[in-house]
């Protein structure tokens, strides 16, 4: 109860674009990185001197914000670039890495920023994925597998852990996440109810990125995941009684680009918190739910239930002819 309140009521961020260093040199990308969170983590970077890829799928509205962010800090010497980016359809993704890849040899931090909270139900992706799962999980899974060589590339021995994947989670897992997570048929045959749904594919984003660690910490990648905070954001654009029920206990969705921002570049983070949860405004969970620990971890033989594993195999199953 403790760790849930420390989320809801956090101490002050330890990084803001006061102490930020200079990020000259780097190349991010931030999912959904024109609104809400995303515009103003992809704003700090830009005016930290990054070139940062603000991706997403409405190109006017990409425009506009890169327009905005330029205009606030006209001697900023970062620059920033709109990327398509569907992660509702599967089939496009590819064409926006490789995108990307002709722009770029390397990136050092991919922000998997971007998400949806309770659409109408019965919404559904391109390929006729429950839209959660599908948006929120399936998409930046392959958007992130597809985006691995430019990954590598950025690694460097002397500074392990400086190349990333952050994922973003919710408040939400702690609060309501079945216990152990989720069953696949969950996945398999989704519940009507979206704030299940949501909640499935938050407690997902989790263990996509303890899985993903497997994957990547041999190459000196960390993959970990985040909730950026109780914030004012337009996530809640189709539940706006709960937005307003919850209005007191929200912060500017600034905030959550603090969180998002010492996930990707905290020299606290090393190797050991590959698959870490990490919470408002910046810190390490030092008291994650223990159910879903265990559900993080592969088989019996090593005290786990291996449902993360499942997750992502399965994942990777209807990923796998769009790559």
């Amino acid at each position: 109860m403790g760790t849930t309140f420390s989320q809801m009521v956090p101490p002050s961020p330890p990084l803001t674009e006061k102490n930020l260093p200079n990020q000259s040199g780097k190349v991010f990308i931030v999912t959904g990185g024109y609104s809400g969170i995303g515009y103003h983590l992809s704003a700090i970077l830009y005016n930290a001197g990054a070139k940062v890829y603000v991706a997403g799928r409405t190109e006017s509205v990409a425009l506009k914000a890169i327009e905005e962010i330029k205009a606030s800090s006209p001697s900023a010497t970062g620059s920033l670039a709109y990327l398509p980016l569907d992660l509702a359809d599967l089939s496009t993704i590819k064409a926006s890495v490789e995108k990307f890849e002709s722009l770029e040899t390397k990136l050092h931090v991919l922000w998997n920023n971007a998400g949806i909270s309770q659409p109408p139900a019965g919404t559904t992706t391109a390929q006729g994925y429950e839209a959660h799962i599908g948006i929120n999980c399936l998409g930046p899974l392959l958007f992130t597998q597809l985006l691995l060589p430019s990954l590598r590339a950025s690694t460097d021995p002397s500074e392990p852990a400086s190349t990333r994947v952050v994922w973003t989670s919710s408040l939400m897992v702690d609060l309501s996440a079945p216990t152990g997570g989720f069953e696949m048929n969950a996945v398999q045959n989704p519940p009507k109810d979206p704030i299940a749904n949501y909640i499935l594919s938050k407690t997902g984003n989790w263990f996509l990125a303890s899985e993903l660690g497997r994957v990547v910490s041999p190459y000196g990648i960390l993959s970990l995941t985040q909730n950026p905070g109780n914030l004012k954001s337009n996530l809640l654009r189709h539940s706006w009684w709960m937005y307003y029920l919850a209005f007191p206990m929200l912060y500017d969705s600034k905030f959550g680009a603090y969180t998002e921002l010492w996930a990707g570049l905290s020299p606290m983070l090393d190797m050991a918190h590959s698959g870490a949860y990490l919470l408002p405004w910046g810190r390490v969970n030092s008291e994650p739910r223990m159910d879903l620990i265990y559900a993080s971890r592969g088989t019996s033989e090593d005290g786990g239930t291996g449902r993360a594993a499942e997750f992502y195999d399965w994942c990777e199953d209807q990923i796998r002819e769009f790559k």
